[in-house]
């Protein structure tokens, strides 16, 4: 036995983030917004994925940003990227860096932590 994969990652989000998540994930990132299941959608929140890479959003009442926890997210062109979250209003901080890797993070809207890799 053992564990093949990562699902999805969860982020909380304040109630009613929804739109702004969107902008952010979607809109930014790239990641297209998919339907969640009737039965969870009335709780709120969101999902996005494209392919392999998929993020839930929880609404959380008494949300509290993830600060350290984070998920880690492979993008192709770190550089482009980081210029459109930028021109965006959402900072670019270069990390210690991780052998292998080109290492930046960005705080989504509601200040959970994303780190951003591309190969080296």
């Amino acid at each position: 036995m053992r564990v093949v994969a990562i699902d999805h990652v969860q982020l909380a989000m304040p109630p009613g983030g929804e739109d702004v998540a969107t902008a952010f994930y979607e809109g930014l990132l790239g990641l297209t917004r998919v339907p969640k299941p009737a039965h969870l959608a009335k709780r709120g929140g969101c999902w996005f994925g494209d392919g392999d890479v998929r993020v839930h959003l929880g609404v959380e009442v008494d949300f509290r940003p993830a600060r350290k926890a984070h998920p880690a997210l492979l993008v192709d062109d770190l550089d482009l990227l980081a210029e459109r979250l930028e021109a965006a209003g959402h900072p670019v901080r270069d990390g210690d860096g991780v052998d292998g890797f080109e290492q930046r993070y960005v705080d989504d809207p509601f200040g959970n932590r994303l780190e951003l890799l591309t190969p080296t």
